[in-house]
């Protein structure tokens, strides 16, 4: 395959850093084969729970270039989004080995919506680096995605040499771990692709799979999302039975369990200079009754341009209600 514009791979290497992104790899875009295959088996078990959103678009997911037909590089971008637990200053990140709530504990708040939306940043920078390419180099056609669109995000970011998928399921990085969001640019033009990155330097390592609280790691490298306190506590819609909602273990926003213990980010996690992720202050200063007790109209007022709307207002006092109701069931006892 011709690559006749080095210049451009280039300019974008240079210019991804500028407009805020830590890691940028090209891969040609091509239909997919084990993964899309992968995908449909993971999919025909039923481990999406009710997420029927992925059982759409299936053929996109499989070929990019049916979602964007003139592309013929896919361009993968990480950004970087760890926040220290000190900068935290809540107990909001779980330390190594714990996978329960501590007594008398906040409740915790998986970190990735800490801060800001991170779709809506990380859908500006892309655009706004697609721009400079474009205004560069006037040729160059293409579309930006984030994790809401039909492209197999760390499938292309393992192509494009950025990381591997680690047994948790997630990508991961010899640089930053695997606290980091994906983005991709979909271009009409041919870029020499990277070398794909083949180790799997998760080794004999399987800490991720002890330490999930609900074994949702059935294996690894598998995720049965029904399990996962991540699903249940974002996309997991009406009331829990009893055995999910003493799967919770103190989460009412995601979970970073299987993350805060893997390795490779005990060694290699940088705080993101990205203010924009910051914890705001409800989220590192509220304890079980300051969510128990919030209205509709202050949640609307906290959470402005949050992630955390994901799960809204109803699915978030949930997930507060089942846990505060335990919890004073466990004191009644004592008493």
């Amino acid at each position: 395959m011709d690559h006749p514009n080095h210049d451009v791979k280039t300019f974008i290497r240079e210019a991804a850093g500028r407009h805020g992104f830590q890691k940028v790899g090209f891969a040609e875009a091509a239909a997919l084969g084990q993964e899309a295959e992968d995908l449909q088996l993971w999919l025909d078990e039923g481990h999406h729970g009710t997420m029927t959103w992925m059982t759409r678009r299936l053929e996109e997911r499989r070929d990019p270039r049916l979602y964007f037909p003139p592309a013929k590089t896919i361009v993968s971008l990480a950004m970087n989004y760890y926040t220290s637990p000190d900068e935290s200053r809540s107990s909001s990140r779980s330390s190594p080995g714990v996978t329960t709530a501590q007594p008398g504990g906040r409740p915790r708040w998986s970190s990735y919506a800490w801060g800001d939306d991170y779709h809506r940043l990380l859908e500006k920078r892309l655009k706004a680096l697609l721009a400079a390419v474009a205004a560069a180099y006037p040729y160059v056609k293409g579309i930006a995605c984030v994790d809401t669109s039909p492209v197999m995000e760390k499938v292309w970011a393992k192509k494009a040499g950025l990381g591997w998928q680690g047994k948790h399921t997630v990508l991961v990085t010899r640089d930053y771990g695997s606290w980091l969001f994906l983005g991709k640019l979909l271009l009409n033009v041919a870029l020499e692709p990277d070398s794909p990155f083949e180790e799997d330097l998760c080794g004999s390592c399987t800490a991720c799979l002890e330490a999930c609280p609900t074994g949702a790691l059935t294996a690894p490298y598998r995720i049965d999302t029904r399990r996962c306190i991540s699903y249940l506590t974002i996309q997991h819609r009406g009331d829990f039975s009893r055995e999910e909602a003493g799967w919770l273990h103190g989460w009412i926003y995601g979970c970073d369990v299987c993350q805060d213990v893997c390795p490779w980010n005990l060694r290699s996690a940088k705080p993101s200079a990205e203010r924009a992720f910051a914890p705001r202050a409800s989220i590192t200063t509220f304890g079980w009754e300051d969510w128990a007790e919030l209205s509709r109209e202050r949640w609307e007022e906290l959470f402005r341009g949050s992630a955390a709307r994901r799960a809204g207002y109803e699915g978030l006092r949930r997930n507060v209600a089942v846990q505060v109701k335990g919890k004073r069931a466990s004191l009644q006892s004592i008493f």
